[in-house]
C-alpha cells in the first residue's frame, strides 16, 4: 500500500457513505501493510430475532473490509475489484457492544486476492472467521 493509514482510512469512510456499510455504521478505524480494520455497533438494527448479531451483518462486515482493502492493492484507474466468494463460520454469539473485522490478506495475485477476515468482539474474542475470495478485473475503456 502507498498510502498512510490516515488517507487509507479517510478514503474508505468517505467511500462507505451512503452504502450498506453507512446503514450498518461501519467505520474503517485502522490499517496497515498487510490489514484493515472496521468495526461495527451491535444493536437491534443487526440482530437477528433471538436478540444476537445476525451473521448476514458479520458477512456484510467481512465483505466490507475485505474488498476495501482489495482496493488499496489495485491502479483504481484500469482495475476494478469484485468479491467473487465468501465464507463464515460463526463461532461466538454478541448481544451489544462492537465487532470488529480485521482483513489480512493470505494470497494477492494478480487476479486474485484471498482474505481471511478474523470478526472479534471488543474483549477481542472471535466472533466468526470468515474468507473472501476477490476478483482483479480491467476496468472497460470508454470509447
Amino acid at each position: 500500500m502507498n498510502h498512510t493509514k490516515e488517507q487509507i482510512l479517510a478514503r474508505c469512510n468517505e467511500f462507505a457513505k451512503n452504502t450498506l456499510m453507512e446503514t450498518l455504521k461501519i467505520e474503517y478505524i485502522d490499517a496497515g501493510e498487510d490489514f484493515l480494520t472496521a468495526k461495527m455497533p451491535v444493536n437491534p438494527s443487526v440482530h437477528q430475532p433471538m436478540g444476537l448479531l445476525h451473521g448476514g451483518a458479520s458477512v456484510a462486515l467481512a465483505e466490507s473490509v475485505g474488498s476495501a482493502a482489495s482496493f488499496f492493492f489495485i491502479n483504481p484507474k484500469e482495475q476494478e475489484v469484485r468479491g467473487i466468494e465468501i465464507s463464515a463460520n460463526h463461532l461466538k454469539s454478541i448481544r451489544e457492544g462492537y465487532v470488529f473485522g480485521t482483513a489480512r490478506i493470505i494470497h494477492k495475485g494478480r487476479t486474485v486476492h484471498l482474505w481471511e477476515i478474523k470478526i472479534t468482539d471488543e474483549a477481542g474474542n472471535l466472533i466468526s472467521l470468515c474468507k473472501l475470495t476477490n476478483m482483479v478485473l480491467e476496468r472497460k475503456k470508454s470509447e
